[in-house]
């Protein structure tokens, strides 16, 4: 079988509450990745877009991690420059004719002569990875960028949404912000369906999964205005909150004859779910002491699908954020950095998936055993004091 995967998460933490606080260090040498257990399994492993996790001359580099290939950025900052002087080809500087005269640390900044569109060359890449890799089994995962936006360019007044151009909505009266949202969501799409008809045109789209995922809810970077296209729909909250329009997003996948075309499945599942997942897929044997749970039954449909007993979110930036979610419970606790043991919010998602209605006052006994799983959740840890850099964690249990 091939895996396929679209910017779904490819580090498995055994307990991502354990991981020290510090901010973007790179992935240590005795983690376990998906990709260094499906190259043991026989895969070809290539990863293309963006890696935020190690560069180069460090332990967390993509190829010390279980990657046979690698094409993209090499730090989450300079993945926010669409149009780079450079990129990386494994370790090797890739260097691009676009001109960034006030390029910063790591690759900053923003093109004032723009010829090479990063996402353009992680599309076709991605087609002759395939191509290249079509008679062996073999794990993509593509971190696409877009929609995310240049925040530098942002910060400065200047359009972050970076595209070419803003093709079909080029005359809409719409900000250009939300000209170029637009715009960058169509041409992804367009690109994930030239990347289908590849895989079907090689006949492999049967023997293939691809998942399709994103990694938090609509921003407010670089411009862009999330309400202009209700991008929550009905969820409160966008990227960096911890209510649903935050934290929940849809997964799709496609395996034709195995995962039945125009199901929709209700199970909860997190990112660390995809390791153990694959793992099941691939026919292999998943790490022991995971977090995660594979959602291969519900995909497929056969066999008896496992859940989670509560997830776990925090985030030590704007003021310390925890939610936790035990079945249709939900405890959200604010200015966690300096208040640790303060308040928690409660909604019930089956009946408030809008998270309209603190039900906190009305059952207190529940609310406060929600607030002693989140100390569960972090392994009895404090949560980071306010003014200390961290992560944002998440867990299991």
């Amino acid at each position: 079988m091939r895996a396929f995967a679209l910017r779904a998460d490819d580090r498995q933490a055994c307990r991502p509450c354990s991981d020290p606080p510090q901010q973007r260090r790179p992935l240590p040498e005795s983690e376990v990745t998906i990709a260094e257990l499906l190259r043991q399994a026989g895969y070809a492993t290539g990863l293309i877009g963006k890696w935020g996790l190690g560069g180069t001359d460090t332990p967390g580099h993509p190829n010390r991690q279980g990657f046979d290939s690698f094409f993209g950025y090499l730090s989450q900052t300079h993945a926010h420059n669409y149009y780079p002087s450079h990129l990386y080809r494994n370790e090797e500087r890739v260097e691009l004719p676009n001109q960034v005269p006030n390029e910063g640390r790591a690759g900053t900044g923003w093109a004032t002569t723009r010829i090479a569109y990063s996402h353009d060359l992680f599309a076709r890449e991605s087609l002759e990875f395939v191509e290249r890799h079509r008679h062996e089994p073999f794990f993509l995962y593509l971190a696409f960028t877009i929609p995310h936006a240049n925040n530098e360019a942002g910060r400065l007044g200047k359009n972050g949404m970076e595209v070419p151009d803003f093709g079909e909505y080029a005359e809409r009266d719409w900000p250009a912000p939300q000209k170029g949202l637009a715009a960058m969501i169509t041409r992804m799409d367009a690109d994930i369906g030239r990347l289908l008809d590849k895989i079907d045109d090689l006949g492999l789209g049967e023997n293939t999964l691809v998942l399709f995922s994103s990694d938090n809810g609509p921003h407010k970077e670089g411009g862009n205005n999330p309400q202009f296209f209700h991008s929550s729909g009905p969820l409160r909250g966008i990227k960096r909150d911890l209510f649903e329009g935050g934290i929940r997003v849809p997964t799709i996948a496609r395996m034709p004859g195995t995962v039945a075309a125009g199901t929709v499945s209700d199970h909860p599942s997190a990112f660390w779910d995809f390791l153990p997942t694959a793992c099941e897929a691939a026919g292999i044997e998943a790490p022991s002491g995971l977090d995660g749970i594979s959602y291969w039954p519900a995909l497929t449909g056969r066999g008896v699908q496992a859940a989670h007993d509560y997830l776990y979110w925090e985030i030590p930036e704007v003021g310390g954020r925890q939610a936790i979610q035990q079945g249709d419970w939900k405890a959200i606790r604010h200015n966690a950095s300096a208040n640790p043991d303060g308040p928690v919010q409660l909604y019930n998602l089956a009946e408030d998936p809008g998270e309209e209605r603190d039900l906190a006052e009305r059952f207190p006994d529940l609310a406060h055993s929600l607030a002693q799983r989140m100390i569960e959740a972090r392994g009895g840890k404090p949560f980071p004091k306010q003014g200390s850099r961290g992560r944002a964690r998440s867990s299991a249990g």
